[in-house]
């Protein structure tokens, strides 16, 4: 038995996190059981059926699963329309999707949560020279930094008034940054404050991690588009590809005409069978969520427990995102506690996670990913850039109970 090899004293913090946590795991479930209840209603609205799981192949014309699919997500997510593909590989790929449709030559860009996640900034072109990045079609780019975890509001928005923007990017997660994720309220705010000042810029929301940890979405507050990635939240652990890009239905049929054509849009796109794990997903998505929430809030009260200082969102912090971080001061440390997660994880756990180059990272990184679909990170996944302050990243866990005993095996072989 794997809880067998867990140290005594590891297991009695753990008996006693049940105690301690219970009221933050009530209000966990607490907004489960209201997104469960958003997303029932829409299933119902829309009249899901089993012919809507059918394989259609070739074109994929006349897919009224695919309809009604999107029609969900755009419900869900406060938008009015959506696009939701299996061709769509990862959230990268959507962002980088929607971004290439709605900036041309001369537009700009303005991302008001400084530089975006690492695997961004090539697509940008931020770093590289590659031929097919914004920077490379005439797109400008440019950064407002966040102060104090927060938007800096006067510098936005006299930046809005002083010239056209075409583009205000949004990343609602922390991405490898040291700060902290950024809550619907916040957002909300500064949306209200931009369209206030130019109605006509487009807000793109980079929704990645955060989709169903609070009650609203990106799209509920005045996102013109909101886009995800199905291997994270919205997947439930069960879609095994794809990504969605949700908002206005005038940008949404924009973003449709790049990835198909123009003409075509939204009509053609093959489901390859994709289908039924689609709907599943969103359906099981709430607990999907809901687990991995509980799994990051025992680990951050494990490891506070411990004497970890550098542990962010504190456990009884509110959080709008499913990631936990934690600074463990060491490269050492850094690859032996993502090897305790490798080492628990149903597939792959006899992989010995080291550091190493990764396509699309500036810096080696370590990745403990033993998951059912490869890089899902809704399933629990822990890595790292290997540079100072060694700060670990974890998200996802199916279940609360995988959770913990990958959180304790982790926690007893770094103690080793």
């Amino acid at each position: 038995m794997i809880i067998d090899q867990i140290h005594k004293d590891l297991l009695e913090l753990a008996k006693q996190s049940d105690k301690d946590l219970a009221d933050i795991y009530h209000n966990i479930d607490d907004i489960c059981q209201y997104n469960s209840d958003k997303i029932l209603e829409a299933f119902i609205e829309n009249g899901v059926s089993y012919s809507d799981f059918a394989d259609i192949n070739g074109y994929g014309n006349y897919d009224e699963g695919r309809n009604k699919l999107e029609k969900i997500f755009a419900k869900v997510l406060g938008c009015e329309d959506a696009l939701v593909r299996p061709q769509i590989m990862s959230g990268t790929n959507a962002i980088y999707l929607g971004l290439s449709a709605l900036l041309r030559h001369g537009d700009v860009m303005l991302s008001i949560t400084g530089d975006p996640y690492d695997s961004l900034q090539e697509m940008i072109g931020i770093i590289g020279d590659s031929s097919q990045s914004l920077k490379s079609y005439g797109v400008k780019y440019e950064k407002i930094d966040l102060i104090h975890d927060d938007f800096d509001d006067e510098a936005i928005l006299s930046r809005i008034k002083k010239s056209p923007v075409k583009v205000v990017e949004i990343q609602r997660s922390r991405g490898y940054a040291g700060r902290k994720s950024l809550m619907m309220y916040k957002i909300e705010r500064i949306i209200k404050k931009i369209k206030a000042v130019d109605p006509n810029v487009i807000i793109v929301v980079d929704n990645c991690y955060g989709e169903l940890v609070e009650k609203i979405e990106p799209g509920h507050v005045g996102a013109d588009v909101v886009i995800g990635s199905l291997m994270k939240n919205l997947g439930g652990g069960v879609a095994s590809t794809g990504g969605y890009l949700a908002g206005r239905e005038d940008l949404i049929h924009m973003i449709a005409e790049r990835l198909t054509a123009p003409g075509i849009g939204k009509d053609l796109g093959a489901n390859f069978n994709q289908n039924i794990q689609f709907f599943k997903g969103i359906f099981m998505a709430p607990g999907a969520v809901r687990n991995a929430l509980k799994t990051a809030v025992f680990a951050a009260y494990m490891l506070e427990k411990l004497g970890y200082a550098n542990v962010s969102p504190r456990h009884d912090e509110e959080r709008t995102d499913i990631i936990q971080t934690l600074e463990l001061g060491s490269e050492e440390k850094l690859v032996q506690f993502t090897q305790g997660i490798q080492s628990s994880s149903p597939i792959d756990s006899y992989v010995k996670v080291m550091s190493a180059p990764m396509p699309g990272y500036p810096f080696n990184e370590v990745m403990a990913a033993g998951s059912f679909t490869q890089g899902s990170t809704i399933e629990l996944s822990a890595d790292a850039p290997v540079v100072p302050p060694y700060r670990l990243y974890m998200q996802g866990g199916l279940t609360l109970e995988y959770g913990k005993l990958s959180i304790l095996l982790a926690l007893n072989n770094l103690n080793k």
